[in-house]
C-alpha cells in the first residue's frame, strides 16, 4: 500500500482517456450529451457531476479514509450541507469557541427555526455530558479551535455522539488529514474548507465533505445537487493542483509555527502563547495520541488591548494582516474585528477571545525572515 503523500500526488495523474495527458485537463461544459432520452451517460449535468470534481472528491475521500467525498463550493457550504441529515427542530452541540463564520450560519439557522444549537466549552468534560443527556442529532468539533487552537478529545467526543445517537462532524480544517484523521477516531464525517491548506495558495474557494458511511455520502450528494452548491470545475482542478504539494507545504509551515511559537513565548509584550505543539499548551499530551503533528496556526494574545494589536498588525513586512488561513505566505488576523466580529462581544468573551489575541497563519517563508519581521514590530511598539 502506498502512503498517503504518494497518493495525493499521484491523484488523476495519467488518466485523461482523450490524449493521455498528464495532468488531467479541466473539464467546463456544463452539459453533456446523452445517447438517447432514457439512458444518459456517466455526466449529465455540472452542477450534478463534473470529471474534476470527482477526481477530487477521490483524492480527498482516500485521504481521509471516507466512503466517498462531496466536493462543496465553500467550507461553509460544506458546513451547511450536513446540516441536511438532520430535522427541524433537531439539536446541534457546537464549540463555543468555533469559527466566527460557523458561531453565525448556526445562530442564525437556529433563529429561522431550521436547528436548536446549543455552544459548548468541549473541554468541560461536565459541560460536554450534561448536553448530551438532551439528545442531540448533530455533534460538530473543531480542533485545534479557531482561534484559540484549544485541542479536545475527538475519540472521547465521537464515542459520545453515538451513545446519545448523534451523528458527529469534525472541521479539520486547521491540520488537514494529514496532521488528523477524524474518521478512524470515530467521526461520522470530516469536513473541510479546501480553500486553506488543502489548497494552500489563497486563490481557490472551496470545501468538502468527507462521510464514513455511503448512506451519508449519497445523502450529502443528493442534496449539494439539490441546493447547488456543488463547486466549479476550475476551483476543483486547481484544488487537486495545491494537494499535491500538500505535506511539503504543511511540513515546512509548521516547522516555522513551532519556532515562531517558542520565540513569542520569551518576549515581554506577549501576556499569553496558544500553540498546541509546545509542551506548556494544555493541548499537548492529547496532540501527541491523536495528532501526528500540531499544525501552522498560532495566537497570542498582546500586553496593550485592542490599540497594542492593531498596531503590531501595522507594522509587519512579511506577515499580511487579512482574515484566511492554510496559505503557503504567513498572515496575521485580528478576530476581535475580523474573523470573529460576526459574533455578540458577550460570546467572544464567553469563548475566552480577547480583543487583544492575534492569530497567526504561519506560511513557508524562511523562519529567520518570519522572526526578524516579528522582532522589528515588537521593537516598534515598545
Amino acid at each position: 500500500m502506498t502512503d498517503p503523500k504518494t497518493n495525493i500526488v499521484q491523484a488523476g495523474i495519467g488518466i485523461d482517456p482523450a490524449h493521455a495527458s498528464v495532468a488531467p485537463p479541466i473539464y467546463l461544459s456544463s452539459t453533456y450529451v446523452w445517447p438517447n432520452p432514457t439512458d444518459k451517460g456517466a455526466y449529465d449535468y455540472g452542477r450534478t457531476k463534473n470529471p474534476n470534481r470527482d477526481i477530487l472528491a477521490g483524492a480527498l475521500a482516500e485521504l481521509d479514509g471516507g466512503a466517498g467525498a462531496v466536493v462543496t463550493s465553500s467550507g461553509m457550504a460544506a458546513i451547511d450541507l450536513v446540516l441536511n441529515l438532520i430535522s427541524a427542530d433537531d439539536l446541534v452541540i457546537a464549540p463555543h469557541d468555533c469559527y466566527g463564520g460557523t458561531h453565525r450560519l448556526l445562530t442564525h439557522r437556529a433563529k429561522q427555526g431550521r436547528i436548536r444549537v446549543v455552544f459548548v466549552d468541549q473541554t468541560d468534560a461536565k459541560a460536554l455530558e450534561a448536553a448530551m443527556a438532551n439528545k442531540p442529532a448533530l455533534v460538530m468539533i473543531e480542533t485545534p479551535s479557531n482561534p484559540l487552537m484549544r485541542v479536545v478529545d475527538v475519540a472521547a467526543i465521537c464515542t459520545a455522539a453515538k451513545s446519545a445517537g448523534a451523528i458527529s462532524v469534525v472541521d479539520n480544517t486547521f491540520l488537514s488529514p494529514l496532521r488528523l484523521k477524524p474518521l478512524e477516531l470515530g467521526a461520522d464525517i470530516a469536513l473541510q474548507s479546501t480553500t486553506k491548506y488543502i489548497n494552500g495558495h489563497s486563490d481557490i474557494i472551496g470545501g468538502c465533505v468527507v462521510a464514513k458511511s455511503e448512506d451519508h455520502v449519497e445523502k450529502l450528494a443528493w442534496w449539494a445537487n439539490a441546493a447547488g452548491v456543488t463547486a466549479a470545475a476550475f476551483n476543483c482542478h486547481q484544488t487537486l493542483r495545491g494537494l499535491r504539494t500538500l505535506a511539503l507545504r504543511l511540513d515546512a509551515a509548521e516547522s516555522n509555527a513551532t519556532a515562531i511559537a517558542e520565540y513569542l513565548q520569551t518576549q515581554e509584550a506577549v501576556a499569553r502563547v496558544y500553540y498546541p505543539g509546545l509542551k506548556s499548551d494544555p493541548g499537548y499530551d492529547l496532540v501527541q495520541i491523536q495528532q501526528s503533528g500540531p499544525g501552522a496556526m498560532v495566537s497570542f494574545e498582546i500586553k496593550g488591548g485592542l490599540d497594542a494589536a492593531t498596531a503590531f498588525c501595522r507594522s509587519l513586512e512579511i506577515f499580511k494582516l487579512a482574515a484566511s488561513l492554510g496559505g503557503v505566505e504567513s498572515l496575521i488576523c485580528l478576530p476581535e474585528t475580523m474573523t470573529h466580529a460576526g459574533m455578540a462581544e458577550s460570546a467572544r468573551r464567553e469563548a475566552g477571545i480577547s480583543e487583544s489575541l492575534l492569530r497567526l497563519s504561519v506560511g513557508i517563508e524562511r523562519e529567520s525572515d518570519l522572526l526578524a519581521d516579528l522582532s522589528e514590530s515588537f521593537a516598534a511598539i515598545s
